[in-house]
């Protein structure tokens, strides 16, 4: 249904948008609501041909690359170098500088730590996110696959305390290493006391042997909790800059089975969450993102709620107050009880009809995010929320698919125009750029010039990345299998230049260095396993589904000094940038068992997101993949999966009828895979009359021509049409 507009200035407003601004937004602001809308409309008149300039140039440059690999056949990577300079793709080096972004909360700038992503549309899985602050260990062990299942350890509801005791054992030398007790372990600790000494409190710890001891290192020790007879109830340790909190209860069914009666221990774990306007929310249409920006909102408020049904029970989910300790010097602490809160804009290629210019154009989405984000964020900065989000009154935008330095100065040029509009200081704005575009990453570090004032994150995501570098590599040949393109030179150079150029520009003490998403929410003993080496690569922060991952994933900040490894790592040789821009070319024959399991990985991938995303709304979770191993999925999944086989298809490695066939087997599949959701609509049963499938090959038969391998123009058009007939 097609919503009544309301005419500002230059634009018109869906009506549901229109009030949502000015019935729940704007109050408490301080913000005139006609001068909002006519401050947007200016920013849409003055920036909207430049964002369209931008957005052209992506294009002609596409083509020119396109025009080179067709006549040369032969890849010379010292040509292309030449060429990509020639035609402006790769810019003029920067002067030096460093980044001079100020007004930056410690979780940003100074706490390494997890990442959590989170759809904003989904008010739980957003407050969940924000509460992964503080994240039970022994919950975190218990659920998951960390510890394996024995014949009398299994992961059991109720309390199993066969398993519980596992976890005490695990969380006890977990401990042993990061705060170690002089000449013991916390398996002998029978008890925690205090004892003070000029004014200052001392942790005293006795063994089961009756012997006294104390922390190898005194400094870790910084708060406590008692109760009204002087009994310790917690006690907070530092180590990295991260706290934990050792929870004390010789009554509880858990702390019973310590002799010191620990009960949990509660780990600081999402330093930071983005909440996500972007590749992990299926928005539409005005009521979709009305949905996205009251959640915004009400968390930037702290009035934020959720309520679900469990067992029967309704519960109410809520953002949790600050933590409150009292300092070994006897003085209150008060820590920040939630996560830190980015939010996550769309690119520069999204227009919405949510508001359109009089004579009825669209306008860039990515306005209309940065005006009303950042007009929601005032409730916050201003000191209205009493669970404050930024206390070093700042707003922090993740900005994504942005191709280079000029479109990064056109951020900027926005954030400007928006800040003026607001009446907020300058530069109250931050920016974090994904380097996520090719383009980008080439001209890393010219794109942080452009944003050296505001700049407080980069990070690398290798799906978004690869499905660029396919699709800006087609002409050039077919690419290799998906497992292999993460084995090339390209990502180790990749990887390694996005960490170093974050250091040469000073990044280290006032940003965030992330590193991408672990996408199996239930491969935690892989995980951490595999995701260690995010901290000894020099990032001090990296992006996790879950708030137990991370949990589980801040031990690793604890076992490896991330600021160290920076230190070490700012002294090492420069990455060999030719390597940056040589394509994943195949480089041998594959057999038919090698392209059709291929395809069927991609092919049962892309139609288990697309079926929820076109059908249900859902813009991100865990869907099985083809060996039912649940994969956490956005659109940067679909986007590579679906290029890859573009590119396959273009390279005549397959064919259409092969593509076809096999995604209508991987339907099939999909079905049975969601055959107990009762919103699901199977494939399968009538393939012609089935938008999702049809969303599904449109990606991959329509994907040569969509402009960067983008996915949005078919999922939207699919979507909206299910949602309006």
């Amino acid at each position: 249904m097609k919503s009544k507009f309301i005419n500002q200035g230059k634009i018109k407003i869906a009506k549901p948008l229109y009030d949502l601004v000015n019935d729940e937004i704007i109050p408490g602001t301080g913000i005139d609501p006609d001068n909002f809308w006519i401050s947007l409309s200016k920013i849409i008149t003055d920036l909207g041909p430049e964002n369209i300039k931008l957005l052209h140039k992506r294009t002609q440059i596409q083509n020119q690359i396109d025009n080179w690999h067709k006549n040369n056949k032969i890849f010379d990577v010292k040509k292309y170098k030449s060429f990509l300079k020639k035609i402006g793709y790769i810019e003029p080096k920067s002067p030096q500088f460093k980044i001079s972004t100020k007004n930056i909360d410690d979780e940003v700038s100074n706490i390494p730590g997890p990442q959590l992503v989170v759809p904003v549309d989904n008010a739980r899985f957003a407050i969940n996110a924000a509460n992964a602050r503080w994240w039970s260990l022994y919950d975190s062990l218990y659920g998951t696959d960390i510890l394996q299942e024995e014949k009398n350890s299994k992961k059991t509801y109720p309390y199993n305390p066969h398993r519980g005791a596992q976890v005490v054992s695990y969380s006890t030398i977990l401990l042993d290493k990061i705060f170690p007790i002089k000449d013991a372990s916390y398996s002998h600790v029978s008890n925690f006391s205090l004892k003070k000494i000029n004014s200052k409190f001392h942790l005293e710890i006795t063994l089961t042997d009756k012997r006294v001891t104390q922390l190898g290192d005194s400094t870790q020790f910084i708060g406590f909790n008692q109760d009204s007879k002087k009994n310790i109830t917690s006690i907070l340790l530092k180590n990295n800059d991260l706290h934990v909190e050792i929870q004390i209860d010789r009554k509880h069914p858990i702390g019973i089975q310590h002799p010191a009666g620990i009960k949990d221990i509660l780990l600081e774990s999402a330093i930071t969450t983005i909440q996500d306007f972007e590749d992990s929310v299926a928005a539409v249409d005005v009521d979709d993102k009305v949905k996205a920006y009251r959640n915004w909102t009400e968390l930037m408020k702290g009035t934020c709620t959720a309520e679900l049904t469990k067992n029967g029970e309704t519960i109410r989910r809520s953002l949790n107050p600050d933590k409150n300790f009292t300092s070994d010097k006897g003085k209150k602490i008060i820590l920040h009880g939630r996560s830190l809160l980015l939010v996550r804009n769309v690119g520069m290629h999204m227009y919405t009809d949510s508001i359109q210019t009089i004579s009825g154009e669209n306008i860039p989405e990515g306005f209309m995010d940065a005006m009303i984000t950042s007009l929601s964020a005032i409730h916050d900065i201003k000191n209205k929320n009493k669970l404050p989000n930024s206390r070093k009154k700042s707003i922090y935008i993740v900005k994504p698919k942005m191709h280079g330095p000029k479109e990064v100065s056109l951020t900027i040029k926005l954030f400007s125009l928006v800040e003026k509009a607001l009446d907020l200081p300058k530069n109250t704005i931050k920016i974090g750029i994904m380097d996520e575009e090719r383009r980008t990453t080439v001209n890393l570090k010219q794109c942080i010039y452009e944003a050296r004032e505001r700049i407080i994150f980069i990070n690398t995501g290798f799906l978004d990345r690869t499905g660029d570098e396919i699709h800006t590599s087609m002409e050039a040949g077919p690419v290799l299998p998906k497992d292999e393109i993460k084995e090339q030179d390209w990502l180790e150079a990749y990887e390694n230049q996005n960490v170093d150029i974050g250091i040469e520009c000073g990044l280290i003490g006032k940003a965030q260095i992330g590193k991408g998403m672990w996408a199996m929410p239930d491969e935690m003993n892989s995980m951490m396993q595999t995701k260690v080496s995010h901290t000894k690569s020099g990032a001090n922060t990296a992006w996790v589904p879950s708030p137990t991952a991370a949990a589980l994933h801040s031990i690793h900040y604890h076992l490896i000094t991330v600021k160290k490894v920076q230190k070490n790592i700012s002294s090492r040789r420069q990455i060999n940038f030719e390597k940056l821009i040589c394509p994943p070319l195949l480089n041998r024959k594959l057999n038919k068992k090698e392209i059709v399991q291929e395809l069927e990985n991609n092919a049962q991938g892309i139609l288990g997101y697309v079926s929820r995303w076109v059908g249900q709304g859902i813009g991100c979770s865990k869907i099985p993949n083809i060996s039912n191993i649940g994969l956490m999925e956005d659109r940067a999944t679909l986007r590579i999966s679906s290029q890859h086989i573009v590119n396959w298809l273009y390279h005549k490695i397959t064919n259409p009828q092969e593509v076809t066939r096999i995604f209508k087997k991987m339907a099939k599949i999909v079905d049975d895979q969601n055959s107990t959701d009762e919103n699901y609509t199977p494939m399968s049963q009538d393939f012609n009359q089935s938008i999702e499938f049809k969303a599904a090959l449109d990606l991959v038969f329509k994907g040569r021509d969509t402009t960067n391998g983008y996915t949005e123009p078919i999922l939207h058009s699919k979507r909206s049409y299910i949602k309006n007939n």
